[in-house]
């Protein structure tokens, strides 16, 4: 007979769990137009408009269940880090706001996407739990533009830096001034487009949009196993 795993509710796993269940339960936003406010912690972008690429993420996010398939997920972290400091210790930051303006001006530069098209979830965490909580949504979710179409999240590399190839992003949504710059990839926009299409018609969505509610029935149907088969011995 197996012996059940003590549930801790302080491991690592389950307190991250936690906390990106916390940014799931999150009231979206527009992300065009968000008032300034303090913190560092993790996000979560939303499509539902009509760039016909991306069709499957905005049938999904149109059901009766809201917004379930984010586009990308985030973090930011304040510059440096506390690095071990006292939890107490909370570093006057606008680094989640910043990060989401960004955002918010890449999309805006691109002339195939809407700004009015995407929603947010965000949520101020304590630094020590931010890469934990992002890790867990990108896992999950497995979003298009953490994974298949890269590079939403870089920034301008700077002068003298422009030898490289443009990303993913850049060549389906081209506009961002500084990626202009940099060379053209091999493939082409169309073919990524194809591309993408494919993929989001392949990828299963996970079988709950949310994470505590799912680890729950999983712990649920074992130990009703374990119950079964103590009752057989």
């Amino acid at each position: 007979m197996s012996e059940p795993t003590p549930y801790n509710p302080l491991d690592k796993i389950n307190l991250g769990l936690s906390v990106a269940e916390a940014l799931l339960g999150r009231k979206p936003v527009a992300l065009g137009g968000l008032e300034r406010f303090n913190g560092a912690g993790i996000y979560a972008l939303y499509y539902v408009g009509s760039f016909k690429a991306y069709h499957a993420l905005s049938v999904r996010n149109a059901d009766a269940d809201g917004l379930v398939a984010p586009i990308y997920v985030g973090k930011a972290i304040p510059a440096g880090g506390r690095k071990g400091t006292s939890l107490s210790t909370t570093p006057r930051t606008f680094a989640l706001w910043n990060r989401l303006r960004e955002h918010a001006e890449s999309i805006g530069s691109a002339p195939n996407l809407r700004l009015n098209d995407f929603q947010c979830r965000y949520l101020v965490v304590d630094d020590i739990w931010i890469p934990l909580g992002e890790s867990l949504m990108i896992a999950k979710f497995s979003p298009i533009w953490n994974s298949l179409i890269d590079g939403f999240g870089n920034h301008d590399p700077g002068k003298g830096r422009y030898l490289g190839m443009r990303t993913r992003w850049d060549m389906l949504h081209p506009g961002r001034a500084w990626a202009d710059r940099c060379a053209a990839r091999p493939e082409t926009a169309d073919d990524i487009d194809r591309e993408v299409r494919s993929h989001l018609e392949r990828l299963e969505p996970p079988p709950s949009p949310h994470f505590l509610v799912e680890e729950r029935k999983t712990r649920y149907r074992m130990n009703r196993a374990e119950d079964d088969v103590t009752q057989m011995d």
